[in-house]
């Protein structure tokens, strides 16, 4: 028996304690007093501060009090826009009962998973492991005194969590070599988790390769709803994103397509608030028509980003439209005074998942009181007296285009657009009378670089001054309250406060937000600071063995396991993304070292990402794969109308440009000898390589064209 099957005979063990009895549980009111999170400044962890469970937040405190007492660790993990969470609060953890067994026997800790995504690998891998199967939130583990996990699962209902607890309560007293078999195994197998080696070989970028990764993704696109094939929908805007790349680049309409259908079908359903603007996290069906109503800021910043770009290759109206209603609601419900961007809104709201945003035919009818107005709204939205929902509820979905609806209601293109203004103001001032969801209202460092980079590409698709003035203002709060000496960075930021000694990907995604932003404003500043915590980040995440890099800082306590993101996600990985932004930042400061580390990250990880039937798991190692294959070009731009010459350039999607320059020369090594007194001239480059000068756009755009 090998030990994944040794690990899930506990999972077995434990899931067959419970029957499937899910109803109701009578819960105490809460107390009059606060447990330890009372004193956090993390959402999640508030909404727990004042239940009977004596919760911990993650502390060495917590850690000592369980070995000098002597009891098993909960280690109970979530965050705030989790429905199911707040469920088991309800049901588990305001009831006195469960709080009493909780408190006699256990030391109980509570994480935020977005602000200790660290603590939540540790639990989640051992979820996956004991089980024997994917696991999501709540994520509930069984911990030894010292933090060795010897079980974990998810959601329980009561009378299932109290089992559970007894079970272990049991054990530690009749069996407690079992549980020290259990942690050692478990231990044993997040320590072994797949180490990338170093690949010291030289390694050739073929164009036919390329062309291969390409068609593994397109084999797994459903050609009929848009999206990965499957029962669920998640935009996964990193795997379009480097679809439209090759599309471009590699004149590819299949991948064209892939990417226009997914981002029309997204934008039409109701995973798109059609009202508001922004996105829900995923559908729970495969036509995007039902989201799962949460809205994480790290969704909406990346698909601003995606379609900003999608709308700079197509020009298609529908794209600028959701590029503009998204930073709309982003302005309006996730921006902070001082300059950030909050985390999330709820699913919930009252109770009720998704209350806040869907409507009954009669709730809409109230509201649009002409009879034409109804019809149009009705027909466009797909809106029925049964509902297109459960409960007679109808979510905003579109199935038809302007053109066909006219058509049917016969009537101009003209009338439906001013009807449908009409009805979408009124329902708005209505909606916002309604209880609204939960608000995450921390400010986390690497999400934020993701919203900033959605409000750089947006400035650049439609040269709107406010995203420019937006961007720079979240810049300077991220610097100002984020960033600390000698170029360290903290995670998190909330009512002042800013604690958490920063990691990875809080470092390699406002490096690249911070590149891309002189980009756009040729200001060495953010190159400077982008420097600075890359040389900062490779100083202390490093792994000399592989020459990747470490989740966590060498400054931060040891786990009993070390993270390395390897994997793209909806967030792509740490280690892919500070490959792709030290790439960048080499190019522009002649910096051999951090292309020569981007390089070796490729190196390592090119057999995965080469071989793969899924290269989704990799898709921006493969944005990494692409960009190595076909260098960049350099685009300096140098002389008094810099920047009305840069705008027109950015306007149009040329993903392999990197783009440098200024009134004159600054320090960068390529825009020496380039300033031509009296003329602002576009140099376009390769390899450090520069063409003859022009002077006009469209002739940079053909040096670009041509090879």
């Amino acid at each position: 028996m090998n030990l994944l099957q040794r690990i899930a005979l506990l999972g077995f063990a434990v899931l067959t304690l419970a029957g499937c009895n899910t109803g109701t549980t009578n819960s105490a009111s809460h107390g009059e007093g606060t447990n330890h999170l009372a004193n956090e400044s993390s959402p999640y962890l508030l909404q727990h501060a004042r239940n009977p469970v004596d919760w911990y937040p993650w502390s060495d405190e917590a850690l000592a009090k369980a070995k000098e007492e002597n009891k098993l660790i909960v280690v109970s993990i979530g965050y705030s826009s989790c429905h199911w969470c707040h469920v088991m609060e309800h049901e588990s953890f305001e009831d006195t009962t469960v709080a009493r067994i909780m408190n006699e026997h256990f030391v109980s800790i509570k994480v935020d998973r977005e602000e200790r995504p660290d603590v939540d690998d540790v639990y989640m891998t051992a979820c996956r492991l004991a089980t024997g199967r994917g696991c999501g939130w709540p994520l509930n583990a069984f911990a030894m005194p010292d933090g060795r996990p010897v079980w974990a699962g998810t959601y329980f209902p009561k009378e299932e969590w109290t089992k559970v607890l007894e079970h272990f309560i049991d054990l530690k007293e009749t069996d407690r070599e079992k549980l020290e078999e259990y942690a050692s195994q478990l231990t044993e197998g997040i320590q072994s988790r797949a180490k990338i080696e170093i690949n010291t070989g030289k390694y050739t970028y073929e164009t036919s390769t390329l062309n291969t990764i390409t068609d593994n993704f397109l084999n797994n696109i459903d050609y009929q709803e848009g999206g990965r094939k499957g029962e669920q929908k998640f935009p996964m805007p990193n795997n379009y994103e480097f679809l439209l790349r090759e599309a471009v680049l590699a004149k590819n309409d299949k991948a064209l397509e892939a990417v226009t259908l997914t981002l029309d079908k997204i934008a039409m359903g109701g995973i798109y608030d059609q009202l508001g603007g922004g996105f829900s996290r995923y559908a729970v069906d495969n036509l995007w028509k039902v989201p799962h109503f949460e809205k994480m800021l790290y969704d909406n910043g990346q698909l601003v980003s995606l379609y900003s770009k999608a709308y700079q290759a197509t020009q298609k109206p529908l794209y600028k439209k959701v590029v503009e209603q998204t930073i709309e609601f982003i302005e309006r419900e996730m921006s902070s005074p001082e300059g950030g961007f909050y985390s999330s809104l709820d699913a919930d709201s009252e109770g009720e998942e998704g209350k806040f945003y869907v409507w009954t035919q009669e709730e809409l009818h109230a509201v649009i009181k002409d009879a034409q107005d109804q019809k149009i709204f009705d027909t466009y939205y797909e809106i029925k007296k049964s509902g297109n929902w459960e409960h007679e509820k109808n979510v905003l979905i579109r199935k038809k285009s302007l053109t066909e609806v006219a058509k049917k209601l016969k009537l101009s293109e003209e009338e439906i657009t001013t009807s449908l203004a009409k009805s979408e103001k009124a329902l708005m001032a209505e909606r916002d009378k309604r209880v609204r969801p939960g608000l995450d209202d921390k400010v986390l460092t690497s999400w934020n670089a993701l919203m900033l980079n959605g409000y750089i590409d947006a400035y650049r698709a439609l040269g709107k001054e406010e995203y420019l003035a937006r961007a720079l203002k979240n810049a300077n709060f991220l610097s100002e309250k984020m960033l600390q000496e000698e170029y360290r960075l903290n995670r998190n930021y909330k009512s002042g406060n800013s604690v958490i000694n920063a990691f990875l990907d809080d470092y390699a995604l406002l490096i690249d937000a911070f590149v891309n932003l002189y980009q756009v404003t040729f200001d060495e500043a953010w190159l400077t600071k982008a420097n600075g915590m890359a040389t900062y980040a490779n100083a202390h995440f490093k792994d000399a063995e592989s020459g990747m890099m470490n989740y966590t800082s060498d400054l931060d306590p040891d786990l009993i396991a070390k993270k390395m993101e390897l994997e793209d996600n909806v967030i792509p990985s740490s280690n892919s993304s500070f490959a792709r932004a030290i790439y960048k930042l080499g190019v522009f400061t002649y910096n051999k070292d951090w292309v020569d580390t981007a390089e070796q990250m490729m190196r390592n990880m090119v057999e995965e990402v080469t071989t793969t039937e899924f290269p989704n798991f990799y898709s921006n190692w493969c944005l990494l794969y692409s960009e190595l294959h076909q260098r960049p070009y350099e685009v300096a731009v140098v002389g008094d109308d810099y920047l009305a010459k840069l705008k027109d350039l950015q306007a149009k999607y040329i993903p392999n440009a990197l783009y440098l320059g200024g009134k004159d020369e600054g320090t960068l090594e390529l825009l020496k000898g380039k300033l031509q007194e009296g003329e602002t001239m576009i140099y376009v480059c390769q390899n450090r390589v520069c063409k003859l000068p022009v002077t006009e756009v469209d002739k940079a755009f053909g040096l670009m064209a041509s090879k």
